[in-house]
């Protein structure tokens, strides 16, 4: 080896060993290795949309059957987001991620080899069960990482990763689909997630020092916990209004996402305009990339202008008044269609806030605690609406069948997005609502 070749690959190495030792830079690898699990959730929490009718051939399913098949995901997804939230805060970000990749992955895996739809619930269920801590470690690990006014953008950006996932589930998946099959496209899926398991162990620490580095200027370091203090901050999340008046915002919001989004707005472009589950997918695909962006703009503006509450309020006026336009109107012009789909999930983002303004009511020990609780409210949405949507289709139903799927009339759809429209209007209550209480707790302390 030449001398000079021998000095490029050292100099090489001290760059590589400097950015590694570099706390700042360190964050970042840390947070994208953590995002790149991440992405397998948005791709799984949206990918019954391309998957539905030929699943629905597979396990012969009806609506409310296929309803119960993809809020099985989110059934646990919800009911474990508290007790994640108060586990994050108590092992660290680190075995939680793990944890939670691994389970997903192996979901996935045994997804694919589903014989039955008892079998393939329960695979369902157990992705539901390891992506339901996966945000709120990421959450406890940037807020160990980086400092408070960076938080809201950090928020938007993972959010902007699990859209990129969304995404993928739409015309990726459904090309996967037709080239390798369902359960092909779920292998792997399921394998690269062991991959990203194997990364997050190897390169996440909990905090700087975990990791060996000094600790971060405007970073407080990570406080500890014994039992004593979960007890005690879950007593203080659970009576604060704001806990709940954000839950509520979330289950109305993520829920009727989830459900058009993830589930039936595929089908309804399918049935209602006569389009290929590939082609109708590109208009759930252009959805997504309004949801790319939503959130992290949302993240980068309320940090810069340090404001919350008025932002989640003005997108939640906008996406009420799309879905009451399906309700009333019906049927429009498909570029119409693709348009509001990608405003609604770009005002969407406006939902990221949430968490920066529960976590803010708090200490940071009580951080995961208190996101977890609204984040449980919000996926339990996800879990109730799909099935709701799809009862309210099955009482529409024509009574024929199309290539083994029910073909349901546009009165059962203007009925559903009659469901959203109503959830989303509760949504802007809660945001009003939230709004002027926390409005009146600033004034209060400032005044004594």
């Amino acid at each position: 080896m030449s001398e000079d070749s021998a000095s490029i690959r050292s100099a090489e190495q001290s760059t590589l060993s400097e950015i590694w030792t570099n706390p700042s830079h360190r964050r970042w690898i840390g947070w994208a290795v953590l995002a790149f699990a991440f992405l397998s959730v948005g791709l799984h929490r949206t990918s019954m949309g391309v998957l539905a009718e030929t699943l629905v051939r597979t396990f012969e399913m009806s609506g409310a059957e296929l309803g119960f098949l993809h809020s099985s995901f989110f059934y646990l997804y919800a009911a474990l987001q508290l007790p994640a939230g108060i586990f994050t805060d108590y092992v660290g970000s680190r075995k939680t991620a793990v944890y939670g990749t691994l389970a997903m992955s192996v979901g996935s895996v045994v997804f694919a080899l589903s014989p039955s739809y008892a079998w393939a619930l329960a695979a369902r269920a157990l992705l539901g069960v390891g992506a339901s801590v996966l945000y709120l470690a990421i959450l406890r690990f940037c807020a160990n990482w980086f400092r408070a006014n960076e938080f809201a953008t950090l928020s938007g950006l993972t959010l902007t990763v699990g859209a990129l996932g969304g995404i993928l589930a739409t015309t990726p998946l459904a090309v996967a689909v037709s080239r390798i099959g369902w359960r092909g496209s779920l292998f792997g899926i399921g394998i690269a997630g062991i991959l990203a398991t194997v990364a997050v162990f190897l390169v996440v620490r909990n905090t700087p020092s975990d990791a060996g580095l000094s600790q971060i200027d405007g970073v407080p370091p990570a406080p500890t916990q014994s039992v004593a203090d979960i007890k005690s901050n879950l007593a203080a999340v659970l009576r604060t209004p704001a806990t709940w008046l954000l839950g509520v915002l979330l289950f109305c919001g993520i829920g009727i996402d989830y459900t058009i989004f993830g589930l039936w707005g595929i089908p309804y472009l399918v049935q209602s305009y006569g389009l290929t589950i590939t082609r109708a997918s590109t208009y759930v695909l252009v959805a997504g990339i309004g949801w790319v962006g939503g959130p992290v703009v949302f993240g980068v503006v309320s940090d810069r202008l340090e404001t919350r509450m008025p932002l989640v309020l003005g997108a939640v006026l906008v996406i009420s008044t799309i879905w009451v336009t399906f309700a009333v109107v019906g049927t429009v012009a498909l570029y119409v269609v693709g348009a509001l789909f990608f405003i609604t999930r770009f005002m969407g983002g406006g939902g990221v806030l949430a968490f920066t303004v529960i976590k803010e009511q708090f200490n940071p020990s009580a951080a995961g605690t208190a996101m977890g609780a609204i984040n449980s409210m919000g996926w339990f949405g996800a879990a109730v609406f799909p099935v709701l949507f799809g009862a309210v289709l099955d009482t529409f139903w024509t009574g024929n069948m199309i290539n083994g799927a029910r073909v349901y009339t546009e009165t059962g759809y203007r009925i559903g997005f009659a469901l959203a429209a109503g959830a989303s209007l509760l949504m802007v209550v809660c945001a009003f609502w939230t709004m002027r209480r926390l409005d009146d707790e600033s004034k209060s302390s400032g005044s004594e």
